[in-house]
């Protein structure tokens, strides 16, 4: 038996990177998970995984900056498993750029994205994490929400309204037996961190998330798999008494930095 048996997931951003690593774990821990992306044939991909190791999955395109999309994803895994027990919002996008050179249609994108979206999951699987006498919800934030870097208004802000938000939804629904929480990557080893190395190392992107992990105290990336099982202790009961807090899994970054 596994921390999730009889437990339904949903996952967002799960065709890759983390999102992908977390609805795999998800299964493998006996949950019913529905796996939501943008991109379907990801979100196929990544079902397709989960239904050979024998687990129960459901893919369900979903773009979270859309109302109507969002709900009718959450609308359809409810149909799917009969309920909702935790919710994991982690899609989100990242665009470079100072500020006066930041275009409406980029600043729209990451808000709507990494903040409109996760504000829309929860607004629509709450009323059924309630139904269920409660349930879990973590966030994807980012060390960048305490500590930023250059050309990244849009993204830091995104998360640091996460941080913000998660500890007044975990304050609003604790008394639905509600908790939530979220999360702060350092550097972790995904598409869109291999994307960057190639935008900021066009000469050798490999070189670049060497560096990178090499800038962490403990000298390497964070692995996908590595978040994911963060993210599985705060959605499970073993996290009971855990709620409204950001937990930092940067290895070591912040506090690096703060010296």
């Amino acid at each position: 038996m596994g921390r999730y048996e009889d437990k339904v997931v949903i996952v967002t951003g799960a065709g890759k990177g983390i999102g992908a690593a977390a609805a795999l774990a998800f299964a493998a821990e006996g949950g019913a998970v529905a796996v939501l992306d943008v991109d379907s044939s990801a979100a196929d991909t990544v079902v397709e995984q989960i239904v050979s190791a024998g687990g129960r999955a459901l893919a369900v395109p979903c773009d979270v900056r859309d109302a109507t999309s969002v709900n009718a994803a959450v609308g359809a895994t409810v149909a799917a498993f009969g309920g909702l027990d935790v919710l994991f919002n982690n899609a989100g996008i990242i665009r470079y750029g100072e500020v006066p050179d930041v275009s409406d249609e980029d600043w729209h994108a990451v808000l709507d994205t990494n903040l409109k979206g996760p504000f829309m999951m929860c607004r629509a699987s709450i009323p059924h994490l309630q139904e269920r006498g409660g349930g879990a919800i973590i966030n994807t934030a980012s060390v960048q929400a305490f500590a930023s870097q250059k050309t990244v208004a849009a993204y830091s802000a995104s998360k640091g309204a996460i941080v913000s938000m998660s500890m007044t939804l975990a304050l609003d629904h604790a008394k639905d037996g509600i908790r939530v929480n979220c999360i702060a990557p350092g550097s972790v080893r995904t598409p869109m961190l291999e994307a960057a190395a190639h935008t900021f190392f066009p000469d050798d992107p490999a070189a670049g998330l060497v560096a990178w992990g090499d800038a962490h105290p403990i000298g390497f990336l964070t692995e996908p798999e590595d978040v994911a099982r963060l993210v599985l202790f705060l959605g499970c009961d073993d996290a009971r008494t855990m709620t409204g807090a950001c937990y930092r899994i940067d290895g070591g970054l912040l506090a690096a930095i703060a010296v």
